[in-house]
């Protein structure tokens, strides 16, 4: 079976334009064959149209993901800096370089998720105010050795094909036609990795299955 490739390192986009290319894919093309292209597209006739049809777009897609403002807001957010982006912040990216926008891009994303993994807007305003409060005091528990554990391997994940180096390995691990060794060694990661992971999560005194709320 060759199923599509759903999430194509994400955090190294360097917009959010770039990022939704990147980020569920397949829910990304669904949205543009049966929402942006029936609305017209690229080819409508004046510019506020073509911005209106992406807002619109990723409106609906939060509303897709679960009927509160969180959702719709988080929609909202995003189709705000794709339309900025088209206006002028693309210009501005090209300018400051790859890493500053990549910088940028993921710092964007990650206040949005704040709106997206919120109960109330309240809530994620509250969080938000907190981000830029410049408190850097943080409670005891968050500097545990899991924590700092899980963070590295966060950020070594998520940007490990910023680099040349990174690349040229994710495409040999991935890619490549492996022989009979390779895909058993493969196979065997895939797999310790899969039981760690729900080890995590069924001991966990939290563990929700976040779509029952899409």
């Amino acid at each position: 079976f060759r199923f599509p490739e759903n999430f194509d390192n994400p955090y190294t986009a360097k917009s959010i334009t770039e990022f939704w290319r990147r980020w569920h894919i397949t829910l990304g093309n669904w949205m543009r064959n049966y929402l942006y292209i029936p609305l017209g597209g690229n080819k409508v006739e004046s510019k506020k149209r073509l911005y209106f049809n992406l807002w619109l777009v990723f409106i609906l897609s939060g509303f897709w993901h679960g009927a509160a403002w969180t959702f719709i807001i988080w929609g909202i957010y995003h189709g705000m800096w794709l339309v900025l982006e088209r206006i002028y912040l693309n210009k501005f990216y090209t300018k400051i370089g790859a890493f500053a926008s990549t910088l940028i891009c993921f710092m964007l994303v990650a206040i949005g998720w704040v709106f997206f993994r919120a109960e109330k807007v309240t809530d994620a305003l509250s969080l938000v105010s907190k981000l830029f409060a410049f408190d850097f005091e943080m409670p005891p528990h968050y500097l545990d050795k899991e924590f700092v554990l899980i963070l590295c391997f966060a950020v070594v994940f998520s940007f490990f094909t910023s680099f040349r180096l990174g690349s040229v390995i994710q495409s040999k691990f991935y890619y490549s036609d492996h022989k009979l060794l390779g895909s058993l060694v493969m196979t065997v990661v895939a797999l310790t990795l899969f039981t760690v992971s729900l080890a995590s999560i069924t001991s966990s005194d939290f563990n929700p299955f976040i779509y029952f709320r899409f």
